[in-house]
């Protein structure tokens, strides 16, 4: 069974997490397919940009704790987003949650439908956003990042927009489509060659962030996911019920 559809309108390739059973969790596979048509789009000279979509109610419910890819795959792919010669534009029309958001920060421009929500909800089962940590500390307002990083609390599109997280948000009745026509327009006026470099300029800082720290948080990703902590807080979380240490 495919995880990741693919479609080209006028230059435009979408890529649709296609796994709606799991919430496009990041399993091994998703990941597997999704780095892998990431490497397609690199080396099309048809391809103009990239758009990352999903099926389904939810974007990306973060990592599939059934089947988590290993911690440097997941690297490889936010990293793959990052360095893509070609724009990557995120269009999310429902929930994003954990890694989710992770996918959010590597991409150059993001945009979500009014009604999607957001939440950093490692803390709750045991574990820190550490790899996604790498492109959303320099692209995401440090204050806001630290109540919800540290909270789990949801937080709508608006703020999500307003914090760094998104790029936009459709407002009330407003058809996310809408928002991103001028982008995409944009996007197909604008020469191959400019964009790449221009990307390049644009990543910089989230690329020396992936240099410097990228090994040290993956190590402390997978102590964390190992711990007992995090194997009580995930079996809590399958279960539906609240860990133990929940007041």
């Amino acid at each position: 069974m495919t995880l990741i559809g693919r479609t080209r309108v006028r230059g435009i390739e979408t890529l649709s997490l296609d796994s709606p059973d799991t919430r496009n969790a990041l399993s091994a596979a998703l990941v597997g397919e999704l780095t892998d048509a990431l490497t397609d789009c690199a080396k099309d000279a048809g391809v103009r940009a990239v758009v990352l979509t999903h099926t389904g109610n939810t974007f990306c419910a973060g990592a599939d704790l059934r089947d988590p890819p290993p911690a440097d795959a997941l690297v490889g792919l936010l990293r793959q987003i990052v360095e893509l010669p070609r724009p990557v534009v995120a269009r999310v029309t429902g929930h994003v949650r954990a890694g989710g958001l992770g996918l959010l920060g590597c991409c150059d421009i993001a945009v979500a439908a009014g009604t999607a929500s957001f939440a950093f909800t490692e803390v709750r089962i045991g574990v820190a956003p550490a790899v996604i940590s790498l492109p959303l500390l320099p692209r995401t307002d440090p204050r806001a990042l630290a109540r919800y990083c540290l909270t789990g609390e949801r937080l709508d599109a608006a703020e999500a927009a307003r914090i760094g997280l998104l790029t936009a948000a459709g407002g009330d009745g407003e058809d996310v489509d809408a928002v991103l026509e001028p982008v995409l327009d944009g996007l197909r006026r604008s020469a191959p060659e400019a964009l790449a470099e221009t990307k390049r300029l644009l990543t910089a800082r989230v690329l020396e962030a992936f240099d410097r720290d990228a090994a040290q948080l993956t190590a402390l990703s997978a102590r964390l996911f190992a711990s007992p902590p995090a194997r009580e807080g995930m079996t809590a979380f399958l279960e539906r019920r609240d860990p133990p240490w929940v007041l």
